[in-house]
């Protein structure tokens, strides 16, 4: 006589549907906003900087939200990469190293934006041009990655159309991600908005059809989800007041 089987256990697989689905739909959101609110500006460091001088909340919403989507893509790239990697793994390996690198170059460039944000607030927008200008070719080991920002979109594209995974259009618009200016201090261009709406394009579909293809969350689960959340923002409300 055989004794009974254990119940099969469901495979856990990372980042989950909850999280890619949140980081397709934010994501490409997120930098699209964040182009968009300073594109009344001129693009180069001088101007970028006189802007914040002259509207802080605006640039600080614009900057803000520009790195926020560039580190919320982190699942969204990662869940390409594991669908991508059952039909082409070498493929995917790539494609989804060299995005995931050009997004850490990005969130680098990010912190130095906000630098010299604050030289603006200690001296006024003069002085923190002539720091920016002093050291805008100064050695950081992220200078290395920029091929990385342009080439890992391209590849993770090649990616998203060998595998069927997007068609050729949406492929076509994840692929635009590589005209996206890169560097610190960078303003908006026709190609910023042109690479970012291309990125809703690929995106945000499949993040509405991977939120909407599975089961509900279960009262249980919801409401870890929602102690969670909770814990996050009173953490990062309690930091804010230090």
């Amino acid at each position: 006589m055989t004794s009974p089987q254990p119940p099969a256990q469901a495979v856990f697989a990372f980042p989950g549907r909850w999280l890619t689905s949140a980081s397709l739909l934010l994501g490409p959101v997120l930098l699209l906003a964040g182009v968009v609110l300073r594109a009344r500006f001129p693009f180069f460091f001088p101007d970028q900087l006189a802007a914040y001088e002259g509207h802080p909340a605006l640039m600080t919403a614009s900057y803000s939200c520009f790195a926020a989507g560039t580190v919320a893509l982190w699942p969204a790239v990662s869940a390409l990469t594991a669908r991508i990697g059952t039909v082409h793994p070498t493929l995917a390996g790539l494609g989804g190293g060299l995005t995931l690198l050009g997004l850490f170059a990005r969130t680098f460039h990010a912190g130095a934006d906000h630098m010299a944000f604050r030289l603006v607030d200690a001296g006024g927008a003069r002085s923190a041009t002539t720091a920016v200008g002093d050291s805008y070719q100064s050695f950081h080991i992220f200078q290395y990655a920029s091929f990385a920002i342009m080439l890992g979109w391209i590849v993770l594209a090649i990616g998203t159309w060998r595998s069927g995974i997007l068609g050729p259009v949406r492929s076509l618009a994840l692929a635009l991600m590589a005209l996206l200016p890169l560097g610190v201090l960078k303003g908006t261009t026709p190609l910023s908005i042109v690479a970012t709406a291309g990125l809703c394009i690929a995106l945000v579909p499949l993040g509405l059809a991977v939120l909407t293809n599975g089961p509900r969350p279960t009262p249980r689960s919801a409401t870890q989800f929602g102690l969670g959340a909770l814990a996050v923002v009173t953490l990062a409300f309690v930091s804010s007041l230090g």
